[in-house]
Formats: structure tokens, C-alpha cells, sequence
């Protein structure tokens, strides 16, 4: 009995520190993306920044400059792949022409929405 207590705090204490392991990793990458611009590679999974409350990635339109919010449990992807590899597979919906829509650059990971999807206007302002 007292073994499969000690080995139930022992697997607890493990899942914290990964958590905690997964955080930083994220923080990491948020930092050198923000403050340096890259470099992009080696970056967390999804995964690993879903494990550490990173949920949203904030991405920028390389030619509109429209900045987004993205929830990562959203994204259409496995679990393990890098944060990295999605750069290729986003586009900007904002300015795209029906044949081309230019690609977005990552800019940061974050525990919450940061953007507003839209722009608020209150009702009793002139648009």
C-alpha cells in the first residue's frame, strides 16, 4: 500500500515537472521569435505547448501586417508536429487574391487570445 502511494506521488511529481519543462521550452521560443526574429527551429510541438498552457499562436501577414490570434487545439495537425512546420502551412485569409495568399510569420506563443478577432465598434459609435 504505501508503495503504490509513494509510486502515484512519484508519477504526479514527474507530470509537474514536464509541465513545467514544457513551459519554459515555450517561453524560449516565444522570447527568441519576439526579441530576435528566429531563429524558428528547434521549436516546441504542439503538444508540448498545449501541456504547458502555451494555447494560442500569434502569427503577422507578411503583407498586410494583420496580426492574428490562432488557437493551437484548433489546428488540423498531429500532436507532435513542430510549431515550425506549421509557418508553411498558414496563409493570410485578409489579403488574399484567389490564386495566391501570401504566407504569415510566427511571431510568438502565448497562454491566452491576445488579438481580438475583429475590431470592436460600440454600437452607439458612428462606423
Amino acid at each position: 500500500m504505501g508503495a503504490r502511494i509513494g509510486a502515484q506521488h512519484a508519477r504526479d511529481q514527474a507530470k509537474k515537472a514536464i509541465r513545467e519543462a514544457d513551459a519554459a521550452e515555450c517561453l524560449l521560443w516565444s522570447e527568441q521569435m519576439e526579441g530576435f526574429g528566429g531563429p524558428a527551429q528547434p521549436s516546441p510541438t504542439i503538444a508540448q505547448c498545449l501541456n504547458g498552457g502555451y494555447g494560442w499562436l500569434e502569427v503577422m501577414c507578411h503583407r498586410c501586417e494583420t496580426r492574428v490570434s490562432l488557437p493551437l487545439d484548433a489546428i488540423r495537425r498531429p500532436r507532435d508536429t513542430p510549431i515550425w512546420k506549421l509557418e508553411a502551412a498558414l496563409k493570410c485569409r485578409s489579403c488574399a487574391k484567389p490564386r495566391y495568399a501570401p504566407p504569415v510569420h510566427l511571431i510568438r506563443l502565448t497562454t491566452e487570445r491576445e488579438i481580438a478577432p475583429y475590431p470592436w465598434v460600440h454600437p452607439d459609435e458612428e462606423r
